[in-house]
């Protein structure tokens, strides 16, 4: 039974227990962060507000939802992060081995955390520029 697990890879790398969600969970975040500020500005405006009224407390939910989900982006992107430098890395990670792949991912990882936190700062950033709903 051991000499099956040396084939298969290690407990941190057994293909087996590995999942692509760790993946898709920055850009889930940034999607859910932009659904969440459009939906309060957008709601706030068409109900309480008015056409031309002021945004009122909508900046601050903004900044709020851009807080939470900067949190979860960077906690993903440490993770993907381990998972790029485990064990003895040299790049390029293109061997045909779990190792490799389970670094792969990591590096993927950490590249689309980085591009979904500045997505999230530019969708922050309309909060700023906008005073009414005008």
């Amino acid at each position: 039974m051991d000499g099956a697990r040396s084939v298969r890879g290690s407990g941190e790398t057994h293909e087996e227990r590995q999942s692509l969600l760790l993946l898709a969970t920055s850009p889930l975040l940034w999607v859910g962060h932009f659904l969440a500020c459009y939906l309060t500005a957008a709601v706030w405006c068409a109900k309480a507000a008015g056409e031309a009224g002021a945004l009122g407390w909508v900046p601050a939910a903004i900044g709020a939802y851009t807080v939470a989900a900067l949190a979860g982006i960077a906690l993903t992107g440490w993770k993907g992060y381990r998972r790029h430098t485990f064990g003895a890395p040299e790049p390029p990670h293109d061997a045909d081995t779990p190792e490799d792949r389970h670094r792969f991912l990591g590096f993927a990882t950490l590249l689309l955390s980085g591009l979904s936190a500045v997505a999230v700062v530019y969708v922050a950033l309309v909060a700023l520029f906008f005073e009414s709903c005008r």
